[in-house]
Parts: structure tokens; C-alpha cells; sequence
């Protein structure tokens, strides 16, 4: 499998420099975790239980959260329609054990497309990133987030896993270069 890495635009509209730097992060997290076996994907750096199995899946979860659920307005889907929040609020995490390397990467790439088809399909009918998702986060107290604060939230959710990600990677491997 190999992954391309984009680098992210240096000049580009704001669109644009979002949407590299998401591209950027979400191969920067498929590396981390390429070339490992199963077993050294469900490593953890204790006392941390954080995994890089779990890291995919969660990032696959939160790719649909944000941009299938919340921006788009669809039901959640496979696997998420059906898991166990209410017994596991870290399902997602802790359901990747035992998953197979090939199996969480292409959950997570999956994610990826829809994420970009939702993306994509918003903003073709509305380019403005300070329009309103779907979804509003809290009803109750009238928060929805903007276009904008969740392609914002995306970089920032795989850049802060991206530094977790190096730190296991290298407690797994020695892996320093990825």
C-alpha cells in the first residue's frame, strides 16, 4: 500500500488551504500506521490505552460524525448506527482490537470519501463557510456549528492525533521518520 502524502497549499483560498491541510493530516495518520503488523496496532503507550488501531477507527467515526451526520443531515451508518455508546463511549476506540490493519484502513478510507462527497456537495450549493450544518450541536442552547468550524475542527482533531500517533508509533517500532 502506499500512501501519498500531500503537502499542504502555501497559497490558496480559504477552501483550499483547509481542505490540504485535512489531506495533509489524514495521510500523515494512514502512514503512521502503514507498514505495522495487527498486533502492533492494538500497542498501546501505557497508561495511555490510545492505539493506532483504535486512532483509525476513531477518525473514521468522527469523519462520518462530522460531515455525513452533522453537515450533510444523514443517519449515521455502519458501524456507527448500530454500536454501544451508551456501554462504551470510547466504542470506537476500543472496538478496533483485534481488527485487522487492512480492515480499519480502508473503514477509515471509506470515511474519507464520503466525508469529501459531503463536502463537496455542500459546497456546491452553498460556498459561504460560515453557512450553518444540518445538524445543531445543542439545540437547547442553539448552537450549530459553521462549514467553517468543522473543517477547522477536522485539522485540528488529525493534527493533535498526528503528534499522538508519532509518540506511539516510535513506543511501537522506533519508527521516527514517518
Amino acid at each position: 500500500m502506499t500512501i501519498e502524502r500531500p503537502e499542504p497549499s502555501f497559497s490558496n483560498d480559504e477552501v483550499g488551504m483547509l481542505r490540504s491541510y485535512l489531506d495533509h493530516f489524514r495521510a500523515t495518520i494512514r502512514l503512521q500506521a502503514s507498514g505495522l503488523t495487527d498486533e502492533q496496532l492494538d500497542q498501546s503507550l501505557p497508561p495511555s490505552d490510545l492505539t493506532l488501531g483504535g486512532m483509525l477507527k476513531h477518525l473514521a467515526f468522527v469523519e462520518d460524525y462530522w460531515f455525513s451526520y452533522n453537515l450533510a443531515g444523514r443517519e449515521p451508518s455502519p458501524p456507527w448506527d448500530t454500536a454501544p455508546w451508551g456501554e462504551d463511549p470510547d466504542w470506537d476506540w476500543h472496538s478496533a482490537a483485534g481488527a485487522s490493519h487492512a480492515e480499519l484502513d480502508a473503514l477509515l478510507v471509506a470515511a474519507i470519501v464520503r466525508s469529501d462527497a459531503c463536502l463537496d456537495t455542500a459546497l456546491a450549493a452553498d460556498p459561504d463557510l460560515g453557512r450553518l450544518v444540518a445538524r445543531p450541536r445543542d439545540p437547547a442552547k442553539g448552537e450549530t456549528a459553521t462549514l467553517r468550524w468543522v473543517l477547522v475542527h477536522m485539522v485540528e482533531e488529525y493534527a493533535r492525533h498526528a503528534g499522538h500517533a508519532d509518540l506511539i508509533r516510535q513506543c511501537v517500532d522506533g519508527a521516527t521518520d514517518v
